[in-house]
């Protein structure tokens, strides 16, 4: 931990990311993948339905009313994302220790990575639709570049989620 004191909102964070109300979600590995997956899951079809409902001619009300449905529990998988990794990535850096500070560097350098291998395929992929059809460019790029700008927002926390370790058990730590 720095030496900058906790605020109270510090320690009304470090409460809330720590509280194992929620540990059934995410206790194993498998269950914290499925989380994760369910969370990408609802984010694309969180994005979709916006750019469905910007983008559409028709009537585009029900796009935007099931987005809005799909937010409760989009945010239900980011609590829990965040319950498993303790706050990993929304906690203040004055309010973790050096082993999870070490562990969000690592987590910010693999998420860089993969965005870098993302952006790199959507940028193909844009090309490759723009050479086969003119019109394609103008149409996809504002939703890729949403779907990228989303998908860059998250991946830290999608990562962190995928990469979080299980706690020890009470039998492991008897033992310690």
């Amino acid at each position: 931990m720095t030496t900058t004191p906790m605020t109270r909102y510090d320690r009304s964070m470090l409460r809330v990311m720590n509280d194992r109300r929620g540990r059934p979600l995410y206790a194993t590995a498998p269950r914290r993948r499925v989380v994760v997956a369910a969370h990408v899951a609802l984010t694309v079809a969180v994005v979709a339905l916006l750019a469905h409902f910007c983008l559409s001619q028709a009537e585009p009300t029900w796009a935007a009313v099931a987005g809005a449905v799909l937010l409760l529990p989009w945010t239900v998988a980011t609590g829990a994302i965040n319950g498993a990794t303790r706050g990993l990535l929304e906690l203040r850096e004055r309010a973790l220790d050096e082993r999870q500070l070490a562990e969000r560097s690592r987590v910010l350098a693999r998420a860089h990575r993969l965005m870098t291998c993302l952006l790199a395929g959507s940028v193909a992929g844009l090309l490759a639709a723009g050479a086969l059809d003119g019109d394609a460019l103008r149409t996809y790029t504002a939703p890729a570049l949403a779907a990228v700008l989303v998908a860059h927002w998250l991946m830290p926390l999608w990562v962190a989620g995928l990469t979080a370790q299980d706690e020890p058990t009470e039998d492991e730590t008897a033992t310690l």
